[in-house]
């Protein structure tokens, strides 16, 4: 099992996803990876001013739109029907981030913003050791880090954008998705191609300005393992406490449905229980959360803890 590294440099970085993109490298199940990520803006260095902001150059109009992404990884024998199983074995934040909320929008002013409102800019000083986060404010946070952004591909041509969660994974701004939690997905091409970025000092279900704590991250540590015996249709994720399945959809209420019949699969898969069963006893041990609503594609993750049946 052999481990590999990946640093952000014009060869590793990619703010889209593609079936054609060319992977940064080629590893075999069972290898680690071991990424330093941007923030999701791709910035360089701790912004002071959202509007000087110094990025990472060059960057390509077309490609370069999305979140700063690392990768892709391509997995030696992996293929469309089989999944992915990505052991989140460490991450270690960078030193700074920031958040904010108040932007122009649709979703803002049903908030009650006002047209022409200004938004407000936070800059967190990010302590790595204590997991802690102060603002300019004085503000004073416990962090938990996760990478927004962990995914592969659909199996569709051209350009496809970072911001909407898929089937496949991608931006699913899980908080759960720690250090210590593991994340299985559908693989939809040949090689899965899996890219990470994105991190989140802290974030809660929701996120509902928009954005979390953006911050880079000085290690993020991912082991891989392919599987041809676990058919999945959506993400998948088992922390130490529970099990957690994810639905995707732009109306949450379709999403929630899709979260909910994937837990159901799973207590059958693993309880032996037939669908009445399952459903009956979700309604007493199964949470449902709302993962995310401002990514266009809303996510609700339903929970069933380990130790419940």
């Amino acid at each position: 099992m052999a481990k590999h590294i990946i640093e952000p440099e014009r060869s590793t970085l990619h703010g889209h996803f593609a079936r054609n993109l060319p992977p940064a490298i080629t590893i075999d199940s069972g290898d680690t990876v071991q990424f330093r990520t941007l923030d999701a803006g791709w910035a360089i260095e701790r912004p002071e001013d959202p509007k000087a902001v110094k990025r990472f150059e060059p960057r390509e109009k077309d490609k370069d739109g999305g979140h700063a992404l690392c990768g892709p990884v391509a997995i030696r024998n992996a293929e469309p029907g089989m999944a992915l199983e990505i052991q989140i074995e460490h991450i270690r934040l960078g030193t700074w981030g920031w958040a904010g909320g108040g932007w122009d929008g649709e979703f803002n002013h049903k908030l009650g913003f006002e047209k022409g409102c200004k938004p407000c800019s936070h800059f967190w000083d990010l302590n790595p050791d204590t997991l802690i986060g102060t603002n300019q404010h004085g503000h004073t946070i416990q962090l938990r880090p996760f990478m927004g952004v962990m995914g592969m591909p659909p199996n569709e041509p051209g350009i496809l954008g970072t911001g909407p969660p898929r089937f496949c994974g991608g931006n699913l701004d899980c908080k759960e998705l720690i250090a210590g939690t593991t994340l299985y997905l559908p693989i939809a091409v040949p090689n899965g191609l899996f890219s990470v970025g994105d991190g989140h000092a802290v974030q809660g279900d929701g996120e509902v300005s928009g954005v979390a704590i953006e911050c880079p991250m000085d290690e993020v540590v991912l082991t891989f393992h392919l599987h041809d015996d676990m058919p999945l249709s959506n993400p998948r994720a088992r922390t130490d406490e529970s099990w957690l399945t994810f639905g995707l959809h732009e109306d949450l209420n379709e999403a929630t449905i899709l979260a909910l019949k994937d837990m159901l699969d799973l207590m059958e898969q693993h309880h032996d229980l037939n669908r009445a069963d399952a459903v009956a006893l979700a309604s007493l041990l199964v949470d449902l959360r709302i993962t995310q609503i401002v990514n266009g594609t809303r996510g609700v993750h339903a929970v069933l803890p380990h130790d419940v049946l």
